[in-house]
């Protein structure tokens, strides 16, 4: 489809959840209630690192209104010798995160769980409970985890023969790095460290349970796949996932931070023992000390280039904090990092390591800013070094079609130079920064990014109504407008006002099987199994027509959301409108719908460029965000407002964390700033207008073009940032967050 013949594609339609959430009528999992409903709520270690001696819930168990209780007894424990894997998740680490096992791990670990007739007999029941520990010493930073004599999280766990906080290593090698360093003219070699950020999502993590008395089991949560819910429950609890029904909420947010579970199983069981649904809202203090940051991260970048500003060499090693248990992810910070650009010989290698602090989960691209903020810093070095533009350095080293990736693919198709050019191009690179205040300095800088992106499971169903409408049904959670799109989608292929399109988000019971919404891949994913179901529902009502005129179907062609004959040579007969043709479905063949459920493939990378104006007030420390804009290779812009949005929400979440976010432990391993008055996030007043320029590389091998957009926007802002800040402080920091204390540091040293 080309934009001169598209009437929905591409364009600005209302949101269909819109008017129920700025209303506020939208339901998300803590509007759930049920007739009988009891509460549940978590008993936390107060210890960063203790063993569990045992635990006694008599007292509990004997208050006037609790329920049930729950212990680590009552979790499914998993074999520590081989991996249960569910996606990229290993169950035996979500097992031990979901309730403490033999040791907690973090403050903030969950050691039991009670359901009670209300939340303060609740809140009185854990205080009732009796935990003996014998505190551990605990490690949270990276280097306290690696040092020889640092205590030892987890005895199982072994890297090069010995015990270790190391839980895993990921290597990319391509071409001879020791050849391509011999070649260079410049070599730069720099060191960086970052700090875990959370997502930052509004909502907090909730869910009702209901176990009913045959053991079949509905789960209403807020989460970024149902199926997930269902998965992981299944495992943790021991019931059969045949006997669970996972309903997805509205979601408040999610990022990644909602692509594994911490509630549901404790409810699932909760509610089993009670027979009584139980409901359980985490507190913002709750979600905080317990629920997955990003990684902290210290990285290593050495890059190589000739005088003319070729680069031919790059290593880099990437140690990423896992949390507690395995799983950080190296992927990202090693794979993405040098992938936007043509590099002959690269080594990346990235480092699982595990501390005490609550289990990482995936956010926003999961550890590709990490691994972008060290590579472009130096890349920026380099560029500096050799006096060429550091956009120049980025375009003449540009990855394009055919280049070869350290981390596996040779590139198609794809559009990161023209992310360069119209940066290049822009009056935001072309505008001078103007005269700062007395006291400021301004800076300018610049930064790219690359991500994966997915493809993966997923299935919809289109269904024509009685009344000529059109129901499209798909299996992901709703996050980044991905209703809005597949309405226009389905409108196009169609020819009907969007208007007589709704989307509705299937639970377990209702649609088939869909992968998380995660990995930019939703999107992609959905809308080629919608394509194709409403492909066959063009071809039903081509035959149905047919039948009414009494020709053969490949005389019928489908325009303009009517049947038509091919020719007159078909037959002269008046179009037949879609609600012509449902309102006689009876007489033609009954209901009329098609489904479609796929392995999707053909999802390719996206990469963006950002650029970035500050203004530091030399006095405070304060870093002021006067400019920014955003190039990204968006595929096809099947929703623009939304492809802005998730460009926008991106970069404010970078500029969050570069200059403020970060999580402030005490000497006892516990986080002092949980919650939003003491985290902080950028609010509105913080940030200027967020432009986004969106640049449109059709991807070939999707039917709309469609690209994934979703995590590319986080990736450049950590280096855009402070390239910027380096430009107008002509010094360089090499650790995140630039925040006002670290800013006056490095003035004054």
């Amino acid at each position: 489809m080309n934009d001169m013949t598209n009437k929905w594609i591409g364009q600005r339609t209302i949101r269909p959840d819109g008017a129920e959430k700025v209303t506020g009528r939208a339901a998300y999992a803590a509007d759930t209630t049920m007739p009988g409903m009891i509460w549940g709520k978590v008993l936390r270690s107060p210890h960063a690192h203790a063993v569990i001696r045992s635990i006694d819930t008599a007292k509990a168990e004997a208050l006037p209104g609790v329920k049930a209780v729950v212990t680590r007894a009552d979790i499914v424990d998993f074999p520590l010798d081989k991996p249960v894997m569910l996606g990229i998740q290993d169950m035996r680490w979500m097992s031990r995160n979901v309730m403490a096992r033999e040791k907690a791990l973090f403050h903030g670990h969950p050691v039991a769980a009670v359901a009670a007739t209300s939340e303060s007999i609740a809140a009185e029941a854990l205080r009732l409970i009796e935990v003996e520990y014998e505190v551990l010493p605990h490690v949270i930073e990276i280097d306290d985890a690696l040092r020889p004599d640092a205590p030892i999280l987890h005895d199982f766990l072994r890297f090069e023969g010995k015990p270790s906080n190391i839980a895993g290593k990921l290597e990319h090698k391509l071409g001879n790095i020791e050849a391509g360093f011999a070649e260079a003219d410049v070599v730069i070699e720099r060191s960086f460290t970052t700090r875990p950020v959370h997502q930052g999502y509004i909502e907090p993590h909730a869910c009702l349970v209901s176990v009913a008395a045959d053991g079949k089991t509905t789960i209403w949560s807020s989460s970024q796949g149902q199926f997930m819910v269902r998965a992981m429950t299944a495992l943790l609890t021991g019931l059969p996932q045949s006997d669970i029904r996972a309903i997805p909420a509205e979601i408040g947010g999610g990022f990644g931070g909602k692509t594994i579970i911490y509630l549901e199983p404790l409810a699932t069981l909760l509610s089993k023992k009670s027979g009584r649904p139980v409901k359980m809202v985490m507190s913002r203090e709750e979600v905080m000390r317990a629920s997955g940051p990003t990684s902290g991260s210290k990285s290593t970048v050495k890059i190589g280039a000739t005088r003319d500003g070729r680069l031919v060499a790059a290593q880099g090693t990437f140690w990423l904090q896992a949390g507690a248990l395995p799983g950080s992810p190296i992927r990202g910070a090693a794979g993405c990092g040098f992938a936007p650009y043509t590099i002959p010989n690269v080594v990346a290698t990235g480092f699982d390591v595990v501390s005490n602090r609550s289990k990482v989960a995936a956010y926003r691209a999961p550890g590709a800013p990490i691994g972008a903020y060290a590579v472009e810093c130096v890349i920026d070095e380099v560029a500096e070094a050799l006096g060429m533009d550091p956009l120049e350095l980025r375009l003449k080293n540009a990855a394009r079609q055919g280049t070869k990736a350290a981390h596996g693919p040779v590139y198609p198709r794809i559009g990161f130079m023209e992310t360069i050019e119209a940066a290049q191009a822009h009056p935001h690179y072309n505008t001078p920064l103007g005269e700062a205040p007395a006291g400021r300095l301004r800076g300018r800088g610049v930064a790219s990014g690359f991500w994966f992106n997915a493809g993966g499971e997923s299935s919809a169903q289109v269904n024509i109504t009685e009344d000529g409408n059109v129901v499209v049904t798909t299996g992901h959670p709703d996050i980044g407008g991905s209703r809005a799109s597949i309405a226009n989608i389905t409108a196009e292929l169609l020819g009907i006002d969007y208007k007589r399109v709704s989307v509705l988000i299937g639970d377990t019971a209702t649609i088939g099987y869909s992968n998380l919404t995660g990995g930019s891949r939703v999107l992609f994913a959905s809308a080629m199994v919608v394509t194709q179901s409403a492909e066959k529902v063009i071809t039903s009502l081509k035959e149905r027509a047919a039948k009414i005129w009494k020709i053969d179907p490949e005389a019928v062609a489908w325009e303009n959301g009517e049947a038509r004959p091919v020719s007159e040579n078909a037959g002269r007969f008046p179009p037949l409108s879609l609600a012509e043709l449902a309102a006689r479905a009876t007489e033609t063949g009954g209901p009329i719908g098609a489904g479609v459920q796929l392995n999707t493939t053909g999802a390719e990378g996206g990469f963006a460029t950002h650029l970035c104006d500050v203004e530091v007030d030399v006095d405070l420390g304060i870093v002021r965000v006067l400019r920014y804009t955003s190039f990204q290779d968006v595929g096809r812009a099947v929703h623009p407002s939304y492809v802005e949005g998730q460009m926008q929400g991106g970069a404010a979440q970078g500029i969050g964390w570069a200059l403020n976010e970060e999580y402030i432990y005490d000497r006892q391993g516990r986080v002092e700033n949980a919650g939003f008055l003491d985290y902080r996030m950028p609010v509105c007043s913080d940030l200027p207008m967020l432009d986004a320029v969106m640049i449109e590389v059709p991807n070939p091998k999707h039917p709309q073009g469609v690209r994934g957009v979703g995590e590319v926007p986080l990736v450049p802002p950590l280096a855009a940032v402070a390239n910027a800040v380096h430009d107008a402080l002509g010094k360089r920091f090499y650790a995140l967050p630039m925040s006002p204390p670290r800013v006056l540091e490095r003035l004054e040293g």
